[in-house]
């Protein structure tokens, strides 16, 4: 939970070096989408090295298959 009051956004961002983004997408009459993301240069090394992680053992899962 954070201490501000909801609907408002702190006056300081938690992480000096947060980056944020706000998208709307409306669709015809009846379709709106309203988005937003939040990311720190820490979280983004982390996601790589997940992937990294996710793909190397993907590839070590393909290569046994191939072995007779």
């Amino acid at each position: 939970m954070t201490d501000e009051p909801d609907g408002q956004t702190p006056s300081t961002p938690y992480h000096p070096e947060e980056m944020k983004a706000t998208w709307d997408l409306k669709v015809g009459k009846s379709i709106a989408l309203h988005g937003s993301a939040r990311w720190t240069p820490a979280g983004v090394m982390t996601a790589g090295i997940a992937a990294s992680a996710v793909l190397l053992s993907l590839a070590a899962l393909i290569r046994a298959t191939r072995k007779p």
